[in-house]
Order: C-alpha cells, then structure tokens, then sequence
C-alpha cells in the first residue's frame, strides 16, 4: 500500500475499542480526529501521555476535536491499564479520566494499515519479537484528510501543546486565507496568504502590515 501523505484520505477501519466497536470515519463524523499511538500498555512514557490528554479534554473539545488512542494490546489490558494511568495521574498532576476511545490492535492491523510500526528500536518488540509502533500521531480533518503527521521515537514522550498549536493553525487557515509564521501561538499576528493580493489584502486584512513585498501580517481575531 502507498504510504500515507498529507493530503491522503486517513483509511477507513472498523475496531473494537475501550468505548465499544467503531467504524472510524462515522465515529469521526464532522469533526476533527487525532489518531495517537503507543507502543505498549503498562509502559511509563505512555502512561503519562494518555493522562495528560484526559486532563486536557476540554483544550480538544473546544477545538471541536475527537481523540483516540491505539496500543498493540487487548481491550482487557487497555481497561486494567487505565486505572492505572488515571490513578498515576492523579498523584502527580491532578484529576485524570481517560474519557477517549483507546483501539485494541494486537494483531497490529491498524498499525500497519498506517505504517506505525517501529522498525528502528530493536528493543520495542513484543515477546514474539514482532514490532510494536512508534509514537505516531495523524491530525484529520473533517473531511477525512490527513493534515499532520508525526512520528516520536518510543523513547520520547509527545508535546501536547505543539500538536494543539498546530491544529489552532490548521483551523485557523481554513477559515481565513492566512499562514502561521514560526513559534506562532494562538491570538498571535498571522501572515497573510500569498495567493491574496494587494487590493483583496486591504479589505480582508484592513490592518495588515507589509514587511516584505511577500511577507504581510496582520491581527486575527480567532
């Protein structure tokens, strides 16, 4: 299968989950999705991860964003993995429910089927020596287009808040003609798109400044 792309259609799956059995593109609906993977149930930086997200539910539901996990393990496991993580959250950082679906994949089909398998770290396997996935992440759009893709090695734990300033920039250029320049966060100057022109520029950004005849930023109101 051609590997996936930005711009690629994310593929179509039905599975069981910590939330009961999903077709993903209707579970998707006409929202937003991220697919966050990890290589294992009852490991450490994957315990942190998922808490972390149950803590911020409500930064992706403001977004109108679905979250849904996957781990290359039964839902048996993933149910008794769950407490765990929310009573290690709740130590260390404060109340924490893992309130999103989590896939149960261990026959690795969904993991494949993305390309999420490590093929890198000859310690991630399972006891079968087969590969367990690396941290991936896939941002999806309403349309069920693949608009981000990243890949954490299994040692490195993911940066919630790079994942959600890049969603703020995906939904943001959707609705405006504008661009995110570097390090840029949310309530920050724009730029705006080149395909907009001098004359389109003053009446859409009436406050836009021109640095450069290319380079123009303006104030959004988000």
């Amino acid at each position: 299968m051609p590997s996936l792309r930005l711009g690629s259609i994310a593929p179509d799956f039905e599975a069981q989950t910590t939330a009961g059995p999903i077709k993903f593109h209707e579970w998707i609906g006409n929202s937003w999705a991220i697919l966050f993977s990890h290589p294992d149930d009852f490991t450490p930086v994957c315990t942190t991860e998922l808490g972390e997200v149950g803590r911020r539910s409500k930064d992706f539901t403001d977004r109108g964003v679905k979250i849904i996990g996957l781990s290359a393990n039964g839902l048996e496991q993933h149910e008794a993995w769950i407490k765990d993580i929310e009573a290690f959250g709740a130590k260390v950082a404060g109340p924490t429910r893992v309130n999103y679906p989590i896939i149960a994949d261990k026959e690795r089909k969904i993991a494949t089927l993305y390309d999420m398998l490590d093929y890198q770290d000859a310690t991630n396997v399972d006891a079968k020596g087969i590969p367990f996935t690396v941290r991936t992440v896939f941002v999806i759009d309403p349309k069920k287009v693949i608009r981000l893709t990243i890949s954490y090695p299994a040692s490195t734990g993911r940066n919630f808040d790079e994942i959600l300033r890049v969603v703020d920039s995906l939904q943001i250029g959707d609705r405006n003609r504008v661009t995110t320049p570097v390090n840029w966060k949310r309530g920050e100057d724009v730029i705006v798109h080149p395909s907009v022109n001098s004359e389109e520029a003053k009446t859409l950004f009436p406050q836009h400044t021109v640095h450069l005849p290319y380079l123009r930023t303006t104030p959004l109101k988000v």
